[in-house]
């Protein structure tokens, strides 16, 4: 038995989700994103009090690493890293858009693509198989009404996440299929389990949120 804290700020819905091993015990949601900073902390105590547990049983603290917001990003590696240090337990990161693609694994398609929102039409991205697989490593792009038409040509791509709503309004494709279907802190479990049975645990110490591209703040 493995009893793991699941964490995920990266975009505008803010989850936590208890697990043993993969099978999720508790997730809460928050869909604030102004009230991350302030929910995240009460959210991870209801949690492990609604379980019957007590903060020392935690095993190991997961963490979607990004991309995603910034200010989201840097809230949930800094309550993690926070946890893991008091409890002297590992921590685990998660690329966002692997979770994302988490929560689509079983929809009929060759590829799946989730998409994060960065503005304008940009989006952060990548592509996975339906193992979860990295066929394409993340990466940040505007999107067109031609993008991914050498993959689009001989394969069925499902598209899911924030992003892919700008996709959506310009890219039309027998082989383009858009899901609603949103990912969550659940979707974390099975994959952090994975990681902790490998021990594929990330250094407390030099540990950074990924960002895909610099923080630009405009001059005041």
């Amino acid at each position: 038995m493995a009893i793991l804290l699941n964490i995920d700020t990266a975009v505008e819905t803010a989850s936590v989700c208890l697990s043993d091993n993969a099978e999720v015990i508790e997730l809460l949601v928050n869909e604030n994103h102004k009230d991350h900073a302030k929910w995240l902390h009460t959210a991870i105590n209801d949690s492990v009090t609604r379980a019957g547990m007590v903060m020392a049983d935690l095993n190991a603290v997961a963490i979607t690493i990004g991309p995603g917001s910034y200010t989201g990003l840097r809230i949930g590696l800094a309550t993690a890293k926070g946890l893991c240090f008091a409890l002297q337990i590992p921590l685990i990161c998660i690329n966002t858009l692997q979770m994302m693609a988490n929560a689509v694994k079983n929809e009929k398609s060759d590829l799946i693509c989730p998409m994060i929102d960065a503005r304008r039409m940009e989006v952060f991205t990548a592509i996975y198989n339906n193992s979860l697989e990295e066929i394409v490593k993340p990466f940040s792009t505007i999107v067109v009404k031609d993008s991914f038409a050498d993959l689009l040509a001989t394969r069925k791509i499902i598209f899911c996440g924030n992003g892919s709503k700008k996709l959506q309004n310009v890219l039309f494709h027998q082989n383009a299929i858009f899901s609603d279907i949103a990912g969550t802190a659940a979707n974390l479990a099975i994959l952090s389990s994975t990681c902790f049975h490998q021990k594929k645990f990330a250094d407390l110490a030099y540990t950074e949120p990924i960002y895909l591209k610099e923080f630009y703040s405009p001059a005041h």
